[in-house]
């Protein structure tokens, strides 16, 4: 797969919690850092994502807020 986007981030997905229209999908990216992204169940057919794939976290904003604590 070759895509634009420069923020790729690779993990496993850990959960997937189905609605009636979209999907929350979970990436463990290691380090104790999880993504979630909410996708249409439509894309989660087509990718046919199960728990325990590989898959990629692409990140494309127009801003990202940065925090410290």
């Amino acid at each position: 797969m070759k895509i634009s986007a420069r923020n790729q981030l690779k993990g496993k997905i850990t959960q997937i919690k189905e609605g009636a229209v979209n999907a929350i999908v979970t990436l463990d990216i290691g380090g104790g850092n999880k993504v979630s992204s909410t996708i249409s169940m439509d894309a989660v057919k087509e990718l046919g994502l199960k728990v325990g794939m590989d898959a990629y976290a692409i990140i494309k904003a127009t801003s990202v807020m940065v925090g410290i604590d």
